[in-house]
């Protein structure tokens, strides 16, 4: 597909998003996605590296930094009607007398507040959102699974976290993402997210995965945990049909939580 971009400012823009967005493009993708030369595509690059912007590798250029991580409070304003949607539809599912266990994260957070009206539930977390939400509850027991504080998450992991989950089993997880694909699975920042990730799924019956319609085809950063057959992402409307479409014919099960 080539892109309909006029001028080499706009052109080298969209080379940097790109770049940003799908980790690595090559001199001849990105000279038939724009339908100019090779050699144009080069003096792009040439003059995007001396201005900083990108970092060039042989044969493409790959972005400088692919997306910085933007911290939890900067995430808990994005997307608000979507989260609260998928929040709302994750907390239906939950019964009386269950188990679950919670991710840290935004959405996830939104999820925990809708669970502020349960009933007998035990609620084990590595997120410090859905302890701040959840801690004056009479009728929700907190578990807190502890472990090393991430600042920009506000999550708990490494060892201790690990060392907790071996003692425990759930009803329900819910995870979050920082992006999703049907080709990688789920993508975080860090390499210590994606390993408590795949501890926290297999002691559960259940695993939902919770990511606004913003993260579903995108990949902003180089760590990842596998999304199997069975487990259920749940987003909104807004999401890439394609890339819905994708996860699907892999077995992946696909809600698309309503707004209304």
């Amino acid at each position: 597909m080539t892109l309909p971009v006029q001028g080499a400012r706009a052109r080298r823009d969209q080379i940097v998003h790109l770049a940003t967005t799908t980790g690595l493009a090559s001199v001849e993708e990105l000279s038939s996605t724009f339908g100019v030369t090779a050699s144009t595509i080069r003096r792009d690059l040439a003059q995007l590296t001396a201005d900083g912007r990108l970092a060039r590798t042989y044969g493409g250029a790959m972005a400088l930094v692919a997306h910085p991580e933007a911290s939890l409070r900067q995430r808990t304003g994005e997307a608000f009607e979507a989260k609260q949607a998928i929040a709302r539809w994750a907390a239906s599912t939950v019964r009386t007398g269950e188990t679950v266990l919670l991710d840290a994260g935004s959405t996830v957070g939104a999820l925990a507040h809708e669970l502020r009206t349960a009933e007998g539930l035990t609620v084990a977390t590595t997120g410090l959102t859905a302890l701040q939400e959840l801690a004056d509850v009479e009728s929700v027991r907190v578990e807190c699974l502890g472990g090393t504080l991430r600042p920009l998450s506000q999550s708990f992991l490494g060892p201790l976290a690990e060392a907790a989950l071996e003692r425990m089993t759930f009803d329900r997880v819910f995870l979050g993402a920082d992006g999703v694909t049907a080709e990688h699975g789920i993508c975080e920042a860090d390499l210590r997210q994606t390993r408590l990730k795949e501890l926290m799924a297999r002691r559960a019956e259940r695993v939902y995965v919770l990511a606004h319609a913003a993260k579903v085809g995108r990949r902003p950063f180089h760590t990842w945990i596998r999304l199997p057959p069975g487990w259920i992402l749940v987003t909104d409307g807004g999401a890439d049909p394609d890339e819905i479409g994708a996860l699907r014919a892999g077995g992946v099960e696909v809600v698309i939580a309503d707004a209304d």
